[in-house]
């Protein structure tokens, strides 16, 4: 991809008058760090509230008669049973039950739904999306929206300053509060918070209300990523890829019982198939040893130094207080304590395999 076809955030002036340093991210030039730096962004997140400018996802709109019928094809989920306002994570699958995208559904009325992408595979989940619809009476709108997610224990207070009343919107719920807005609560954190998507005009008169409460700060990437590790959460491309099927990435609980056995979701069989076999590596959390961060890419090894698996993501967590990492094991050594080796620049670090998340969740769930 050159230079030219990078794309930019709407609201990018604004991240440049903020003393954002930016960096490529999935054909985006997106905000990495703020001044405040990632440890204070990232801790400033689990104490207050911070502002994530995610307009590099893509909201689509999925409505008609046969809208449920398309998403029960395209993913493992049972469209029609999910109740009005309620969120589920879900995948689109290819033939072999490899994950091509984790998305966010949620039912905005009986026919109406919508699908939140990630931004790699905006334009292929379009296009996979379409080519589904060709069978179905349904409508899909990608929706030009500024997103923004504020997360943290006092994100509803720093809302409710601003002017918006999240009091009844509950964990994995989604509304309309205003004409083309769409809100809903939950987050890639671990920590309670919202995701806004608004048109361009509405999100730059919220964003200066926000940033006029001394709890809120910008937030970068570089925080997002420590502070989703630390929650144990997924990132498509490293955690999941289109290699990956839920049960070896240990996500067959965002895939209802009944659809698992009865549904006719694209990768039913496979994944079928693959869940009576057992997966022959899972996904786990890693905690390495002492105070050298273990990265993705890096190989794992068994106490006899035999291939034991690999790790997706890895850094530092400024909550945990230690590196944290997350990885694929071996079914039989993904116990909560088993001990396994990281190679990192030929020297063997220990890394115990831990249970996620790693820094416990604070969701508001009732």
């Amino acid at each position: 991809m050159t230079g030219d076809d990078t794309k930019h955030l709407p609201l990018e002036d604004i991240h440049m008058a903020a003393g954002a340093r930016f960096g490529a991210f999935a054909g985006w030039s997106m905000p990495l760090t703020y001044p405040a730096g990632v440890m204070k962004e990232h801790l400033h997140t689990r104490e207050q509230a911070g502002l994530f400018d995610i307009s590099h996802m893509k909201l689509f709109e999925v409505s008609g008669p046969e809208a449920a019928a398309l998403l029960n094809r395209a993913c493992p989920l049972d469209a029609g049973a999910l109740e009005i306002s309620q969120s589920k994570l879900s995948f689109f699958l290819n033939e072999a039950g490899g994950i091509l995208d984790d998305l966010i559904v949620t039912r905005l009325s009986d026919a109406r739904f919508m699908v939140v992408a990630n931004a790699g595979n905006a334009v292929a989940d379009e296009k996979h999306l379409r080519a589904l619809a060709a069978d179905f009476d349904a409508r899909i709108e990608p929706l030009d929206r500024v997103f923004l997610a504020i997360q943290g224990p006092e994100a509803w207070a720093a809302l409710s300053r601003a002017g918006i009343e999240t009091g009844s919107l509950l964990f994995m719920h989604g509304v309309e509060p205003r004409k083309n807005w769409f809100m809903s609560r939950s987050g890639y954190t671990g920590e309670d918070g919202f995701e806004i998507g608004l048109p361009e005009a509405d999100a730059r008169d919220l964003v200066a209300k926000l940033l006029g409460d001394e709890r809120v700060l910008w937030i970068g990437l570089a925080a997002r990523d420590s502070l989703r590790l630390e929650a144990g959460l997924c990132l498509h491309g490293q955690d999941i890829t289109p290699e990956t099927d839920p049960a070896s990435a240990a996500l067959m609980w965002a895939i209802p019982k009944d659809i698992r056995a009865s549904g006719t979701f694209i990768g039913a069989d496979a994944l079928r198939a693959a869940v009576e076999r057992g997966p022959a590596q899972k996904r786990v959390g890693l905690k390495p040893e002492g105070r050298q961060p273990v990265r993705g890419g890096a190989a794992l090894f068994d106490a006899d130094g035999n291939p034991a698996g690999h790790v997706t993501s890895g850094g530092f967590g400024p909550s945990a207080g230690h590196p944290v990492a997350m990885g694929y094991v071996s079914t039989p050594l993904a116990k909560p304590g088993t001990r396994v080796f990281a190679d990192v620049r030929g020297t063997k670090i220990p890394v115990d395999i831990s249970s996620l998340p790693i820094t416990p969740h604070r969701y508001r769930k009732g």
